[in-house]
C-alpha cells in the first residue's frame, strides 16, 4: 500500500508543492494517493527523494531490527 498521502501530510506539503518537488503531475499524484494505479519505480523515487523518504517507507515496507 502506498502511503504517500499519509506522509505528505505529516510533512505538511501540498499536492502543488509535492508536484513542484517532484516533477509529478498533481493529477498522478492524486491517483495514487486513491490508490488507482500503480506509480513506476522511477516515479516512487522521485517522490520519496521530495519527501526525504526511503522508498520502502513510501510503500509501506517495515524493516526488523537486528537483535531485536
Amino acid at each position: 500500500m502506498l502511503r504517500l498521502r499519509e506522509i505528505r501530510e505529516r510533512r505538511g506539503v501540498s499536492l502543488r508543492a509535492l508536484k513542484k518537488a517532484s516533477g509529478v503531475a498533481v493529477s498522478s499524484l492524486a491517483r495514487f494517493e486513491a490508490g488507482q494505479g500503480d506509480p513506476q519505480l522511477s516515479t516512487l523515487q522521485k517522490l520519496a527523494k521530495a519527501l526525504n523518504v526511503t522508498v520502502a517507507e513510501l510503500i509501506g515496507e517495515k524493516f526488523l531490527k537486528k537483535g531485536g
